[in-house]
C-alpha cells in the first residue's frame, strides 16, 4: 500500500495476534519460573536439614580448653551406629580440659531439634554440677576465634540436664558464658538461670526444640511445651547477638544424639 509514495507494509491479523500470544506466554513463562525458583529456594528453607549424616563427624570442628581448633581430644566425640556421642572411654581421670563440637555454619533465624539420651558413668573426679549435664551453645563465637585456653566460648548455653531418681532437675536451663540476657523484660547478668523444665531421669531418649529468632526471642522448648522465653542475647559489652555458631560440649557426662537438625525461619516482619 502506498501513501504519500511511502510504502507500508501490511501485517495479517493472524500473525499480529499470533505475535502478541506469543510474547505474552514467553512473559507468562517467565514469571512462572522465576517464582518456581522463588517457591522452591522458600520451601527449601522452611525443611528440616540433617546435621551429621550419621557416618562420620563431617561438617563439625572439635574445640578442646589446651589444644588448637581441630583437634578431638582423647577422641571424645564420634560417631557410633548412626548416633553422634561424647565418648570418655579413653579418659582416666577428668584434668579439666572442657570441649566443644562446632557445626559448619552459622545462624541467625532457626528450629533446632534434637533427640538425646545420657548413658553410662561420669568421668572420674569430674565436677559435680556436670553429672548429666551437656548442652547446645547458640549464637556462639566461632572455634577459630576462641583461645587456646579458654574454657567455654561466647555464647547462650541451652543446657540438657538430666535428673536423679529421686528430686527434680529442671531441664533446658541457661547459662551465659561470657553473655547477659533479658528475662520478663529486665536484663539479668546472672551466669544460670533455671528454666524450670520437666526432669528426665534414666537412659530415656528427649526430645528437645530450640527455637531461635535473631536478637528478637529464643523459646527452649520440650515435647512441644516452651520452658523459657528470653530475648535481647548479647555480648557483656551490650553488643546484640543476631546470630552465631551452633556446639555440643563435652563436660564429663557421656550422652548419645540420635538426631540433630534444623530448620531456618524467615525473619519476622516488624
Amino acid at each position: 500500500m502506498l501513501k504519500n509514495n511511502t510504502f507500508i507494509p501490511v501485517v495479517p491479523l493472524t500473525v499480529a495476534a499470533s505475535f502478541l500470544t506469543f510474547s505474552f506466554a514467553s512473559c507468562k513463562d517467565a514469571e512462572t519460573k522465576d517464582g518456581a525458583e522463588k517457591s522452591a529456594e522458600a520451601a527449601k528453607k522452611s525443611e528440616w536439614v540433617q546435621m551429621f549424616n550419621g557416618k562420620d563427624l563431617t561438617g563439625w570442628t572439635p574445640k578442646f580448653k589446651g589444644s588448637e581448633a581441630g583437634v578431638n581430644f582423647k577422641n571424645v566425640f564420634k560417631v557410633k551406629d548412626g548416633k553422634l556421642i561424647v565418648d570418655y572411654s579413653e579418659y582416666g581421670d577428668w584434668d579439666g580440659n572442657f570441649g566443644h563440637l562446632f557445626y559448619e555454619k552459622s545462624f541467625s533465624h532457626y528450629v533446632l531439634r534434637a533427640e538425646y539420651r545420657f548413658v553410662g558413668e561420669q568421668v572420674k573426679n569430674g565436677p559435680g554440677w556436670a553429672w548429666r549435664n551437656n548442652g547446645f551453645m547458640i549464637h556462639g563465637q566461632t572455634a577459630e576465634s576462641m583461645k587456646k585456653n579458654q574454657d567455654f566460648p561466647n555464647s547462650i548455653e541451652v543446657q540438657l540436664l538430666g535428673g536423679k531418681e529421686k528430686g527434680e532437675r529442671g531441664n533446658l536451663n541457661i547459662c551465659t558464658p561470657g553473655t547477659q540476657l533479658e528475662v520478663n523484660g529486665k536484663l539479668t547478668k546472672a551466669h544460670v538461670i533455671n528454666a524450670k523444665g520437666p526432669t528426665n531421669r534414666g537412659d530415656e531418649w528427649v526430645t528437645v526444640e530450640i527455637e531461635v529468632r535473631g536478637s528478637e526471642v529464643i523459646r527452649h522448648k520440650q515435647d512441644g511445651k516452651v520452658v523459657i522465653e528470653y530475648k535481647k542475647p548479647q555480648l557483656d559489652n551490650g553488643t546484640l547477638l543476631e546470630g552465631g555458631t551452633i556446639s555440643i560440649q563435652s563436660e564429663t557426662a557421656p550422652i548419645e544424639f540420635r538426631k540433630i537438625e534444623i530448620k531456618e525461619l524467615k525473619p519476622e516482619k516488624k
